[in-house]
């Protein structure tokens, strides 16, 4: 075969390659896609990403929520911007909240704001909401 006709015939093979290799990886990247991965059956979601319009007093408020056999384990405040005396008290009552609950009830469970600490309180419940909605949506991806 002459070098014209190998290159007719591999650029074909080559790009149906290169198409399925790019939808197995789309395909597989959910679990571990940088917003949610999974260690030793718990799987953990960043909200970073997801929230970037979510915003407290100042900032953004990301959290990563830790999530096994579809319970809420625990719920971790990312570093912020927020004043420290009004994170303090929405970490302290509001990333409590869920911890223990199946994630559907928490998905649909309605959050008062702290007193005091609002506008960060409502930034930390938003920032869980998405957070477990994405979860719910890729879990099983």
């Amino acid at each position: 075969m002459n070098s014209n006709a190998r290159r007719f015939f591999y650029a074909p093979v080559g790009g149906a390659f290169c198409l399925l290799m790019a939808m197995v990886m789309m395909s597989a990247g959910k679990a571990d896609d940088g917003v949610m991965t999974k260690e030793k059956g718990v799987y953990v979601v960043n909200t970073t990403s997801l929230s970037k319009k979510v915003t407290g007093y100042v900032g953004a408020t990301p959290v990563k929520i830790f999530i096994e056999k579809d319970r809420v384990i625990r719920i971790e405040a990312l570093p912020n911007e927020e004043s420290p005396k009004q994170n303090a008290q929405a970490k302290k009552v509001i990333l409590q909240k869920w911890n223990g609950m199946k994630v559907k009830d928490a998905a649909k469970m309605k959050v008062d704001a702290v007193t005091g600490a609002t506008f960060t309180s409502n930034a930390y419940i938003r920032n869980v909401q998405l957070g477990l909605e994405y979860y719910r949506k890729h879990k099983n991806h």
